[in-house]
């Protein structure tokens, strides 16, 4: 007699945004297709989840995987299996930091192929709006991005210019709200930052404290207010990444409240490390938007309890060692190394400040990325959806290791702090892709997914 089921899921505490319960969960050609109390029948592959959560798949719409191009920085097989590594399922890939950027079709055509090469995981990828680009959004629409990625001051990037005034966004969100197409903006005030930033210089300033001073609140806020004011006026929808602050949280909501279609991601390095940490830890703990004082970060964790977060996402923004160094703070590439130890650490914080939390984070995780960005079959464990969850052990306090990161640079700020929560296994469409701390051997390549309607 045929098997009914590739794999069986038994006896674990399965976590959706409406809750946890103890159900067994059966899966046929990678979905689950049987959610029961206890399911009888037989399979081709067990696994016994006994005093495991069994979590939605990490859906991280917010990573620097860097390739092709710069592999040195990270790359398509050691960035997803660090995600996986850190329960996550599919990630999406920003335009800017491979070389060439992902700024037409062609180029997004070539990246594609190689995350198919090469990705554990399920993965989408982001097309770039950039100045000049405009006659290119149509084919990176076709050719199946997630969304355009658009910068309101300096990417870093030559070969990806911010797109910095006013007029030049409103022209990219007109024509991307004609497209039917998400814009994502990191939002920092270009001429504010560039002003402090230069009497900081003129002033010979090279320290942490200094650089920070150069990045206040005031510039992530104005760049929101502009950002909401113009997609209100074009019709664009908006996803307003790494959000750094409870008061560009509460700017969105009041957008949001104005019939705006904007959202709001924030990261785990907010909820978890402040300002201090860039001080005491230096270049691991640098990005732009910048940590914040500690008030900043106990607000942004009532914000997600509140429901006013949409989307977290891990920004995970590596470089090589050699770009991390140097007695010159403002010198340093900015960027966290995250997608490996930010989501467990961040799973273990919630769980500290609320019992309960698990629920929420998986909407905050994957059901909210998933419509979000259109997401067929995934975030969520239930019957027709894509069999993507990662078995979480709570409870047991470890210390983080920078040596267990799979990272091509073992570097990110979160060594020697105590989680609760530890990825045992991580399956995608039915597959483990990790498993007690390696990347299963033969794994399947992921599967690139398109936004649809």
């Amino acid at each position: 007699m045929a098997e009914r089921f590739e794999l069986l899921i038994r006896n674990g505490s399965v976590v959706t945004p409406e809750g946890v319960q103890r159900v067994d969960l059966g899966v046929a050609a990678g979905r689950i297709v049987r959610v029961a109390a206890a399911i009888t029948d037989s399979a081709a592959e067990e696994i016994d989840a006994t005093g495991l959560h069994v979590f939605p798949g990490i859906l991280d719409a917010h990573v620097h995987f860097n390739e092709p191009g710069r592999t040195e920085w990270e790359g398509l097989t050691s960035g997803p299996a660090a995600l996986a590594a850190g329960g996550g399922t599919w990630f999406c890939d920003m335009p800017l930091n491979s070389n060439p950027p992902v700024i037409d079709a062609a180029n997004f055509a070539a990246k594609r192929r190689l995350a198919e090469q090469k990705s554990v995981v399920d993965f989408s990828l982001w097309g770039g709006l950039v100045p000049g680009n405009l006659d290119q959004l149509a084919g990176l629409r076709d050719a199946g991005a997630i969304g355009l990625k658009a910068f309101m001051c300096g990417s870093g990037i030559e070969e990806f210019p911010g797109v910095t005034d006013a007029a030049t966004l409103r022209a990219g969100m007109k024509r991307a709200a004609a497209l039917g197409m998400l814009v994502a903006v990191h939002a920092e005030d270009d001429a504010m930052a560039n002003t402090l930033t230069a009497a900081a210089r003129a002033g010979g300033a090279t320290d942490p404290r200094a650089w920070l001073a150069t990045r206040p609140v005031e510039v992530e806020l104005a760049a929101i207010r502009t950002a909401t004011d113009l997609a209100g006026e074009t019709g664009c929808a908006l996803h307003i990444v790494h959000v750094s602050s409870p008061e560009g949280i509460a700017l969105i909501t009041a957008a949001k409240k104005r019939g705006v279609d904007v959202t709001a991601e924030t990261c785990p390095h907010y909820l978890l490390l402040n300002e201090e940490d860039v001080v005491r830890q230096g270049a691991v703990a640098k990005c732009t938007p910048p940590l914040r004082p500690g008030a900043a970060r106990t607000g942004l964790w009532r914000a997600a309890e509140a429901g006013q977060i949409d989307t977290i996402g891990s920004d995970h923004s590596p470089a090589p060692p050699a770009m991390k160094t140097a007695a010159d703070f403002f010198a340093i590439w900015g960027g966290i190394s995250g997608c490996q130890h930010g989501f467990p650490l961040l799973l273990s914080e919630a769980v500290a400040r609320d019992a309960g939390a698990l629920p929420r984070l998986a909407g905050l995780l994957a059901a909210n990325v998933a419509r979000r960005f259109k997401l067929a079959h995934k975030g969520r464990l239930a019957e027709g959806y894509d069999a993507d969850f990662a078995l979480l052990e709570l409870g047991r306090a470890q210390p983080l290791d920078n040596g267990e990161l799979l990272y091509r640079h073992r570097q990110g700020p979160y060594h020697g702090r105590s989680s609760t929560v530890r990825v045992r296994r991580t399956v995608v469409r039915g597959r483990t892709v990790y498993s007690e701390g390696r990347i299963a051997s033969g794994t399947a390549r992921g599967s690139f997914i398109q936004p649809q309607n």
